[in-house]
Formats: structure tokens, sequence, C-alpha cells
């Protein structure tokens, strides 16, 4: 019977995403103000979940709204070429030849033919190359993003405290190595790389926790753009946007001298280390003078990295709750 094979699709085709070299599928955030880029693989994280969460901006929507434009279009020709090899079957079904009888003079033949054309072609596409690949610490999703800070597209938590961590632990190792190390100029270097580390990676984290969080600010605008290279300034800050003492769960002294460190950094940063006036007034540290070096300890490292864990891990316990 002609039509078989075209009625036997029934309503819908299936049609399977291919994922990347490593299992990862990528995805696309539905919302026209952000329509970001990321990737998910699939088989981790919670299962049974049925809608999704931009790492970017937060948007969540079911998990058919963050198919991306490539998806969309490898589907169609997929789709399309399904149909096609389907009607082609069916018209080659139809195919016939009637032959002029034989031993007469005259007669007529009859004959139908069908002849496939070239078969439609299949979309290309390749998933994107991404910066950063993370594995929640909630819910084990592994999901890769542009930049380092974001939401997790299953549970919806902030990743900020695990970059956080990873980055730090780092430093610790920085810190460790700079001790083995023979030449002092080799392992001052890698207690200043670790400084340098410390500081930008808090920066980062309270400045994309803030931004995360900038719901439940007083002023939202200012709380995206919080800086956090300055201790005591970003505590004030961020008891003023949220409502939370940032020194509170460190003694006054390591707060302290966590501060000193990170003004610390500014003068390697700026001043190849060297001492200036301002620098003694915004740490309050008495104990050098204009125009010598700062001399930075590991042990200083040290303590300044247990401050700003038990510092991030509070302030994100006080944002994340109810």
């Amino acid at each position: 019977m002609t039509g078989d094979h075209l009625r036997g699709l029934g309503n819908s085709i299936s049609v399977s995403i291919p994922t990347d070299d490593v299992g990862y599928t990528g995805r696309e955030c539905p919302s026209a103000h952000c329509l970001g880029y990321f990737k998910v693989m699939g088989g981790t994280g919670m299962t049974g979940i049925t809608t999704c969460v931009c790492p970017y901006c937060g948007t969540k929507d079911e998990h058919a709204h963050f198919w991306t434009q490539d998806q969309i279009a490898y589907v169609k020709s997929a789709a399309m070429r399904t149909i096609r090899d389907a009607i082609t079957k069916d018209l080659k079904a139809m195919e016939f030849e009637v032959k002029p009888p034989r031993n007469t003079m005259f007669g007529f033949g009859m004959s139908l033919k069908f002849k496939p054309g070239t078969p439609l072609p299949l979309h290309q596409y390749a998933e994107e190359s991404l910066e950063t690949h993370v594995e929640c610490e909630r819910c084990t999703l592994k999901y890769a993003i542009y930049g380092v800070f974001g939401y997790c597209p299953d549970c919806g938590s902030h990743n900020s405290l695990g970059i956080l961590e990873a980055n730090l632990a780092l430093a610790e190792k920085m810190v460790a190595l700079a001790s083995e190390v023979s030449d002092v100029s080799i392992a001052d270097k890698l207690i200043e790389n670790a400084l340098e580390d410390c500081v930008s990676v808090f920066d980062g984290w309270g400045r994309a926790t803030s931004a995360a969080f900038s719901d439940k600010a007083s002023d939202p605008s200012k709380a995206k753009k919080t800086s956090f290279q300055n201790l005591r300034g970003a505590r004030k800050r961020v008891l003023d946007l949220f409502g939370h003492d940032l020194g509170s769960p460190v003694s006054p002294k390591d707060f302290d001298a966590a501060h000193i460190i990170f003004q610390k950094r500014h003068l390697i940063a700026h001043r190849m280390g060297v001492v200036d006036q301002t620098y003694i007034e915004s740490s309050g540290d008495s104990s050098v003078a204009p125009g010598r070096k700062v001399e930075i300890g590991a042990r200083q490292i040290l303590l300044a990295v247990t401050v700003l864990r038990l510092m991030a891990a509070e302030m994100l316990k006080h944002l994340e709750s109810p």
C-alpha cells in the first residue's frame, strides 16, 4: 500500500542531539537579554528535573526552551531528511512497468520509474569550547561556562564559594612550595604571587556573589559594582547593602591582619613593594617607614586564607537564608 513509510513515522520524529567529544551538550539561555551559551553533561546532577537555570543571568525555564539555534537547525534538517527518505521509499513502491503483448504488430507499454535526488544535507555544527568546567558541590552536575562564576543549571546554587576555595587552596600550595625553594628570589616571588591570587580571587568572588544576590541588596545597582580589594571598605559596603558584617566570623585582630596583607598587595602591584604614606594611613600599619620595602611572610598569607574562607562562607550563608 502506498504511503506506508510516511504514515509509519507517526505524529512525531525522534532526533538525537550529538554531544561534544567528552559528553557535554550545548545549552542557550532563552532570555532575549542574555542568550548565554553553556554546556551540561548528561547523566550527572539531579535526575528527573524538568527545569534548567541559566548560569549567567539565573533565568529558570523548561529544558525544552534551552536548545541552541544550531541544535534547532540540526533537528529540522534531520527531520526533513527523515520525511524525504520516507516519501522516496513510498514513491519507489509505486514504480511499475507494463509491456506490450508479444507477437503483436502494434502495442503500447507503460512504466513509472522514480529517480531519487541528492539527499538533503544535515546542518553541521560543533559545540563551543568554554573556559571553566565545574562540578556542582550540591547536586554533582558537571557543566561548563564562559568566565568563572555562575549558577548551577540544575539546582541553581551559585558556584562562587567552590571557585574561591579551589583558588585559595592553590595559594596555600604556592606558599608550601616557597618553603622548599632554595633560591630566595624565587621563594619571594611565589609568596607575592600567592598574595596576588588571594586578593584577586576574593575580589572576584565578592563581586560575583554581590551581583548574584543583588536582588536582596538595599541598592541593587551598587551591589553589582562592589569591590572587595579593600577589606575595610568592603566590610562597610556589605553591611550597608546586605545588613551583614563581613568580619563577624573572625576576631578583630585577624580581620585587621587580613586587611593589612591586602594593602601590601597594593604596594607590590603598584609601587614595587615600597611603602608610602598612603599605605600607612589606609592599612594602619605603623611598623614600617615610608621608602622601605614591605615584608610579606608565609604565615601572613596562610592567616589571610583562613580569614577569607570564614568570611566568604558566612556571607554566603547570610545571603542564601530566606
